[in-house]
């Protein structure tokens, strides 16, 4: 008996019936999407008991046995989720990004994306810095969507897989919100990361703006300190 109310007719009976007119190949590349999809959901849910176990004391071997794999491995394919300290925010902005990448059918989400959903959060302190230092959200767009990759044939289905430069600057907005003794990574942590980043188009873009790293580092402790400083006084 299988453990889930699913089975491979039913995926197979809901691809054909959403891409009716689509040849085999078509179909090909959406089952890879949806495998990939439905295997980060699988990391997701295990991650979840990892998390739990982890929080109720279990050790890394008594995990590592629970999965079938050892201490280090386990320790490996489960540490902490790099979005987990992200505020709403942040998150948010993640999420733009990747719809700015299936929105340019692109099959990636770049550097150049990730701005582009922090210019789509107005809320967060990164818009208030980028649009406060370009004098106009529209000049920093104009300048994003002329750096931006050609589009491609058509818009991605599932998953949409970040590119190594992204992934190091979500890294570095990690490691910006560590060196500022933040306990939170706002949007302004992400835009350190993507600055630090020397060699990412989103780099690049930014310093066409006029930012430097280390101006934009102080720009957001000075920031974040009156913001606490007001919020203190209420």
């Amino acid at each position: 008996m299988s453990p889930l109310d699913i089975n491979l007719a039913d995926l197979i009976a809901r691809l054909d019936e959403e891409l009716p007119g689509a040849d085999d190949l078509a179909r090909i590349s959406e089952a890879r999407l949806r495998a990939q999809t439905l295997s980060d959901l699988g990391d997701q849910l295990i991650d979840h008991y990892v998390s739990k176990a982890k929080r109720s004391g279990a050790s890394w071997t008594e995990i590592g046995d629970a999965i079938g794999v050892s201490k280090q491995a386990a320790q490996q394919r489960h540490a902490p989720n790099p979005f987990e300290r992200f505020t709403n925010l942040n998150r948010h902005s993640i999420v733009l990004a990747q719809e700015a990448a299936r929105t340019h059918k692109h099959d990636f989400i770049g550097t150049e994306h990730m701005l582009l959903g922090l210019l789509g959060e107005p809320r967060g302190l990164a818009y208030e810095v980028l649009v406060g230092k370009a004098e106009s959200e529209q000049r920093v767009r104009d300048a994003i969507e002329e750096a931006m990759p050609p589009a491609g044939k058509k818009a991605p289905r599932g998953h949409i897989a970040f590119r190594p430069e992204s992934k190091e600057a979500i890294e570095q907005a990690l490691r910006a919100s560590a060196d500022l003794g933040h306990d939170w990574v706002g949007t302004e942590h992400t835009l350190l990361g993507l600055i630090r980043v020397e060699e990412s188009p989103a780099a690049q873009i930014l310093r066409n703006l006029g930012f430097t790293s280390d101006e934009l580092h102080e720009t957001v402790r000075t920031e974040i300190a009156e913001r606490l400083a007001v919020r203190d006084e209420r």
